[in-house]
């Protein structure tokens, strides 16, 4: 094992979402070099399925992208929340439904060069209307998708941010047994 020894570490931003700090780090060979990480919090990623045999996916604007983004239900696990109770919230929030069943498919860190970010994947089904509770939800549509189209929305690039792809794809292994 090939592990990097903390020589010092700074923080040089704290905010809302995320700290961004400094390492100093020993490699195993002696030489010294710089990490910079992403401090973020866990989160949750979700694939609602529906009765109908449909996904239910979240069309927004994303700021860093500069585009609009189609992609699963996904978000922060709040302070003594567990990852199941942070899928039931936002599914709420995001979608307005609530979930009578949840299963863990898995699990991947969104971007380990730089970010401790770790997405806990599940699937959510027996979706029961409720109603939306977050103050942003105008800003969300919530697009309904036949399963068999999934796979032509991941190959033409249309649906395109990582925790998305990677959801989906683990999602259509399952449901294939």
């Amino acid at each position: 094992m090939l592990d990097e020894e903390i020589v010092s570490s700074r923080t040089v931003y704290s905010g809302r979402a995320v700290k961004l700090r400094v390492d100093t780090v020993r490699l195993p060979g002696g030489r010294e070099t710089t990490r910079e990480i992403i401090e973020h919090a866990d989160c949750v990623a979700v694939v609602p399925f529906d009765a109908e045999g449909n996904v239910l996916l979240v069309e927004q604007f994303r700021h860093a992208t500069g585009k609009t983004l189609l992609e699963i239900p996904a978000g922060g696990i709040e302070y003594g929340e567990t990852p199941e109770e942070a899928v039931r919230r936002e599914l709420k929030e995001e979608i307005g439904f609530e979930p009578q069943k949840i299963e863990r498919l898995g699990g991947f860190y969104a971007a380990p060069g730089y970010c401790t970010e770790y997405l806990h994947l599940f699937l959510a089904t027996e979706l029961v209307p409720s109603q939306l509770h977050a103050e942003d939800t105008e800003e969300i549509r919530v697009v309904t998708m036949p399963v068999n189209q999934i796979s032509e929305m991941i190959s033409s690039g249309r649906i395109c941010d990582a925790k998305s792809v990677a959801g989906l794809l683990y999602f259509l292994r399952f449901k294939a047994g």
